[in-house]
């Protein structure tokens, strides 16, 4: 009997859960649409999974034997696909980069050509992803090495290396009531609703909303965007406010946003990361160029 591995996933998420309804947010998927894959998937091995109530969803003793084996069908899986995937790209001469937004700073030209240099024919081909993904492929081995804003979820399973750090700035609309101050202390926005990522980006977006240093404020979501675009055009309708990088205000330039520094919460950090169970002579030159560029770079202990 062969089963989808996207319903294995599924399954997967559930029982992490523990309920459907977080589940299918976390999958970015309706919940009906969750529903049915659960039951496919139930028909096709011939057993009930779960047990339904209103508390949310349990596994039958059925669900949690074939729990005990999912996560290592699907990371073995995982592994294979990010292997063949990277056998192509060797035989193509291509080294696919993952990043989000403005990846590193003006020193990402640099690092491709000294790239070029060390692996003479290579192409790098850069892969940008939206906020679902604070990864940039490198979690589901779309891409064989990524230059990631810190944290990102699972960086357990990745070596990373923090290349830059930079103060992160707050981005108003420019009728703000404090759009006219030189510098703004973050315990002053924390009563504004702010533009915060999807939910699934887990501490990636905590770690723009700045979670852990509100001194106990609960954050006000103002509005959700999957990308920068989407994400200016919150802002500068007054849906709310948000933390960015320093370097945000010399790449995303509005004339109806402002960008200005804000005291009282810690920096931002640019990494390489490149999956911890695979080596490559193409990445391991990628990093080298890294270092080379950003000779501050060290290992990421977080």
């Amino acid at each position: 009997m062969d089963v989808d591995t996207r319903l294995l996933r599924y399954f997967a998420t559930v029982v992490e859960e523990g309920n459907l309804t977080r589940a299918a947010q976390r999958l970015y998927i309706s919940q009906p649409a969750l529903t049915k894959q659960i039951r496919q998937l139930e028909a096709q091995v011939g057993v009930d999974l779960f047990v339904r109530s209103r508390a949310g969803m349990a596994p039958t003793e059925a669900g949690e034997a074939l729990a005990a084996h999912a996560g290592t069908v699907l990371t073995a899986w995982e592994n294979a696909l990010r292997a063949t995937r990277a056998a192509t790209t060797r035989a193509a001469r291509t080294l696919r980069v993952g990043f989000v937004a403005s990846a590193a700073n003006e020193r990402t030209p640099l690092i491709i050509a000294d790239f070029a240099r060390r692996r003479p024919g290579w192409r790098v081909r850069m892969r940008q992803t939206e906020w679902t993904d604070p990864t940039a492929g490198l979690a589901t081995g779309d891409v064989d090495v990524a230059l990631l804003r810190l944290p990102v979820p699972g960086q357990g399973d990745f070596d990373v290396e923090v290349l830059l750090t930079e103060p992160r700035w707050i981005a108003l609309p420019a009728g703000h009531r404090l759009a006219g101050e030189d510098h703004i202390r973050f315990r002053d926005l924390y009563d504004e609703p702010f533009v915060a990522a999807p939910a699934e980006s887990g501490e990636w977006r905590d770690h723009w909303l700045a979670a852990d240093e509100r001194e106990g404020h609960p954050v006000r979501v103002g509005a959700v965007a999957h990308h920068p675009d989407e994400w200016l055009n919150a802002i500068a309708h007054g849906q709310g406010v948000s933390l960015t990088p320093e370097a945000t205000a010399r790449f995303y330039q509005r004339p109806d946003i402002v960008y200005r520094p804000v005291t009282g919460v810690s920096h931002s950090r640019i990494g390489v990361a490149r999956p911890r169970t695979q080596r490559d002579d193409a990445v391991d030159a990628f990093v080298l160029s890294c270092r080379a560029v950003c000779p501050n770079a060290m290992p990421s202990r977080t």
